[in-house]
């Protein structure tokens, strides 16, 4: 068989999905949109013949391991060599590969983080799917541990599930090695996350550094020993020392080696200490070391210490600091308050303190650097330094033995709001690398504020911005958190407002309960305010949320409760036009049922779900909120749906969009318009405006707060152009769909039963059965009620029926009338459903097929699609040959070619070759039903 030609940029991509990167990290490092990542993948998938990204993803690997360039392991690639440990690599590297989980322990400097390092990259080859590098120095919350892990493995946040689900779907499969560094200070979010991750992800094991045990029972402990002084200057601690010193210029002779075995064992072996003395090497010589080193060792001999192996790296750094001039000892000290690198500038900004001037700082880091003390690296935004984490806990101690600490704390805190408030509204391609060289420390600054009662209004400015960045950084579960962190922070008022934004954000996360509980908390924390009004807009929000978002719960609230929320929210807003109007829709959702939510009564009427909406909509225009305008003109459009008024429908859908154009970016304003273009898209596709649905669908796909969630993503485009017939193009994005759906966990959702329906019926018309059914499983499994199906999976199944020749079987699919199944059809089938009715009935010669098609003409108009389906359908039940050719034409001028071809496939005689070709040409079966 010949190689498939792909282009270079294919291969570039194919290349990173071997990487397992999602198409938002693709098109980051490709520098294109994601589309156009999703029409590479789709383009691959054809020209390879495979089913999956997976299949995708382990072909790049085969590749690789063919002789074609080999997906990089994301590790870090430490500037100096290697030396000696071949009996603890070999030990080690043996321990990971029989065990699950390895911890290797040992005090800080001991050289844990190297060790590691390099028995990942010796082992690699054993982990075809990844090795990963999680440096968990900057987390402080134990709860982010799981958000870091998916940071290095390049993990998206899913709507509708915690990050760490996120992280355990996407490894669950993968034969892969996550190294952790650095985990003493988050044992208890460390712990727990790897026994949920080794429990779900069976392949996956996991190297971890710490100065403690995790003390957990699938745990095997691998101590790391000092450096080995035996043999004198043959051995490992002798060698270390001379490789360090030779990079400082002055390689040590072999004269002096007797006194550089007595240093090492001074040192203890220990792999910092010994680093940090051979950098003195150049300008003290052995001498100065042997004195120095003794000096400080005498006067820590009677010091109390746990571990007698860690004071030999105390004793180095006591040694090291006090060598240094007194400026420089405080710039070490001052900069140690940076967890992630830090430019000169930045250094300034909270170092730059009496003795020190700005002039002094920069002088002074170049001098740390030349001693060892900062490591040194070049960026985009200029140089960076770093202190080892050793060092930083050294310098935070020193700060604190100073009277120092709070005055280097309280300057980095307000270098960080800076930084947050440059941050916020900005713009430009390299904004989200700018946040990520911030946040760590911006949470690190966040932590200590948080712990400081006279620092209580910084952090929560600092939560605050932290929360806004976070959310347009895509980071939704962080977002979340620190608004309710901020809530906690702040008074009353200011906390209700922030638990408002973090209701939002819940929201666009599908995270119904949490909306509920927000919101409720938001109106607790207004009432304390004495803010009741406020407090009665927030009980009305969670009570419409309960409805309108039923589907995203995983327990929907009892009626009775809600029913209660909501009679508090009536007493407290007054006559306040936003809490009037918030109300208002609170009663369209709970008391009339506008928005059509699982737990409501069945029995509401049309005519009072249409009128509470409309009073909603009216109300809320006098409030000029725009988020507000949209979720009434949802519960508006919901509500005429079930009046079968398609078209208000679809025209209030689009208003939305048109509304919250001038609606800020805020999570609110964000979670709307997501909302909004998914039921612009549906309503559009219910009225046959099939192009308009294809580009409301197309918008949404793009979304960023979607680029993980291509289930929710794609669900509505997927709809359009199964009903068009765009048979390619639906098969390509189901990939993503069943993907990203799997990765979710399987979830839940009226759209995401329809979309799966859609793809399974595309697999049913070009005759692939075993496709179909397995895609209807998936439709079992997606959705949120069975009763759905008595609109589209009616409405598709009959379509497929009709295309191979059952025409029984799907006049018996779409036989009871709208109105005995009418919110499930109403909704956007009702179009598709009464035209299939007359269509049918005609097929298959019923008595009522020509009242069918006066009751469907009578629904269907302004619907181009179906007025020319049952067109087509009374021009077969006259024998109308013109007519019917009509019908094809007015098919094709609609945008949907899947009909056209029918329609000349109908016609049969001279025009049977014509529709076979088109269908052909659709990648469609060539099989029409007579």
């Amino acid at each position: 068989m010949p190689t498939p030609m792909i282009s270079a940029r294919e291969a570039e991509v194919l290349a990173l999905l071997g990487e397992y990167l999602s198409n938002a990290e693709i098109a980051a490092r490709l520098f294109i949109s994601v589309r156009t990542v999703e029409s590479h993948v789709s383009s691959l998938l054809r020209k390879l013949e495979l089913p999956d990204r997976r299949a995708l993803s382990r072909r790049a690997v085969e590749q690789a391991s063919a002789g074609q360039p080999r997906p990089a392991h994301v590790l870090p690639s430490p500037l100096t060599a290697f030396v000696g440990r071949v009996r603890e690599r070999g030990e080690l590297a043996e321990a990971v590969r029989g065990h699950r989980q390895v911890t290797a322990v040992g005090p800080g400097g001991v050289g844990k983080t190297r060790l590691a390092l390099a028995v990942a990259a010796e082992t690699a080859g054993g982990f075809p799917d990844g090795v990963w590098f999680v440096d968990l120095v900057p987390v402080t919350d134990p709860r982010r541990v799981g958000a870091a892990v998916a940071a290095a493995v390049g993990v998206g946040e899913q709507p509708g599930r915690d990050i760490d689900d996120a992280v355990l779907a996407a490894l669950a499969d993968h034969r892969a090695l996550l190294v952790l560094d650095n985990c003493e200070q988050v044992r208890d979010g460390v712990a727990p996350f790897l026994e949920r991750l080794l429990t779900g992800c069976p392949r996956v094991r996991v190297l971890v550094t710490s100065r403690a045990r995790l003390m957990v029972p699938f745990e095997r402990v691998f101590p790391v020993p000092p450096l080995s002084r035996a043999g004198g200057d043959e051995s490992d601690a002798v060698a270390l020392f001379m490789d360090r010193a030779a990079a400082v210029g002055w390689p040590p002779g072999p004269a002096v080696s007797e006194g550089v075995v007595a240093i090492c064992e001074r040192l203890g072996g220990m792999a910092l200490a010994i680093e940090l003395a051979a950098a003195r090497w150049p300008t003290l010589g052995l001498d100065g070391l042997t004195a120095g080193l003794s000096d400080q060792l005498r006067i820590l001999t009677g010091g109390v210490r746990a571990d007698d192996r860690h004071r030999s790296v105390r004793a180095v750094l006591d040694w090291s600091h006090d060598l240094l001039q007194p400026r420089d000892r405080a710039l070490l000290r001052r900069v140690s308050v940076f967890v992630a690198p830090f430019t000169a500038e930045a250094a300034a900004e909270v170092a730059a303190f009496a003795p020190l001037d700005a002039s002094a700082v920069a002088d002074g880091l170049g001098r740390l650097a030349e001693q060892s003390l900062l490591a040194v690296a070049p960026s985009a935004a200029g140089t960076r330094y770093q202190a080892l984490e050793t060092i930083r806990q050294y310098g935070t101690e020193r700060l604190a033995d100073t009277g120092e600490l709070t005055v280097a704390r309280s300057r980095h805190v307000a270098w960080c709001l800076a930084g947050a408030t440059a941050l916020t509204g900005a713009a430009g391609g390299d904004w989200r690398a700018r946040f990520d060289a911030l946040a760590d420390d911006l949470r690190s600054a966040l932590a200590w504020a948080a712990d400081q009662p006279e620092r209580r209004a910084d952090a929560c400015r600092l939560a605050s911005s932290l929360a806004g960045l976070a959310f347009t950084r895509n980071l939704l579960g962080e977002a979340q958190q620190r608004y309710e962190q901020a809530a906690e922070l702040a008074g009353d008022a200011a906390g209700a407002a922030a638990l408002r934004h973090a209701a939002a954000v819940a929201g666009c996360r599908r995270l119904g309960d949490d909306m509920y509980r927000l919101h409720r908390a938001a109106a607790q924390a207004a009432r304390r305010a004495g803010d009741d009004v406020g407090a009665g807009r927030d009980l009305a929000a969670a009570a419409t949320v309960a409805y309108r978002f039923s589907t995203s719960f995983t327990r929907i609230p009892p009626v009775d409760e809600v029913a209660a929320v909501l009679e508090e929210a009536r007493k407290l807003s007054g006559d306040a036009p936003a809490a009037e109007a918030a109300v208002a829709l609170a009663e369209a959702a709970v008391v009339t049922d506008a928005f059509g939510a699982l737990q409501a009564d069945a029995g509401n009427t049309v005519r009072e779900a249409v009128r509470s909406a409309e009073r909603a909509v009216g109300l809320a225009r006098r409030t000029g909120d725009p988020v507000a305008q949209s979720a009434a003109l949802d519960a508006l459009s919901g509500a005429r749906s079930w009046a079968g008024d398609a078209s208000s429908v679809a025209a209030a859908a689009r208003c939305r969009i048109d509304v919250l154009a001038c609606a800020p970016a805020t999570p609110a304003g964000t979670h709307e318009l997501m909302d909004a273009l998914a039921m612009a898209a549906a309503t559009a596709l219910g009225v046959g405006e099939l192009p308009e649905a294809r580009r409301w669908g197309g918008q949404l796909a793009d979304h960023p707060l979607l680029a993980e969630a291509g289930h929710h993503a794609t669900s509505w485009v997927l709809a359009a152009d199964a009903f068009a017939g765009h048979a390619d193009d639906v098969l390509a994005r189901s990939v993503r769909f069943l993907d990203a759906w799997e990765h979710s966990g399987r979830q839940r959702s009226l759209s995401l039963g329809a979309a799966a329906a859609s793809v399974a019926m595309v697999h049913g018309l070009r005759g692939d059965h075993d496709a179909r059914a397995a895609w209807l499983a998936v439709v079992d499994r997606a959705d949120t009620a069975v009763q759905h199906r008595h609109g589209y999976g009616a409405v598709l199944d009959a379509m497929v029926l009709l295309h191979h020749g059952d025409v029984n079987a799907a006049l018996e699919r779409v036989a009871p009338e709208p109105d005995q199944v009418w919110k499930w059809v109403c909704w956007i089938w009702l179009h598709w459903y009464v035209a299939l009715r007359a269509e049918t009935a005609v097929l298959a010669g019923h008595p009522d097929a020509r009242a069918r098609i006066g009751a469907a003409r009578a629904v269907v108009t302004g619907n181009p699609v179906a007025t020319a389906q049952v067109d087509r359908a009374e021009a077969i039940l006259d024998g109308d040959l013109p007519r019917q050719l009509a019908a094809a034409k007015a098919f094709d001028a609609a945008g949907c070619p899947y009909q056209a071809a029918r329609t000349l496939l109908l016609a049969g005689g001279g025009h049977t070759a014509a529709g076979t070709t088109a269908l052909a040409a659709l990648g469609l079966a060539p099989r029409a039903a007579r």
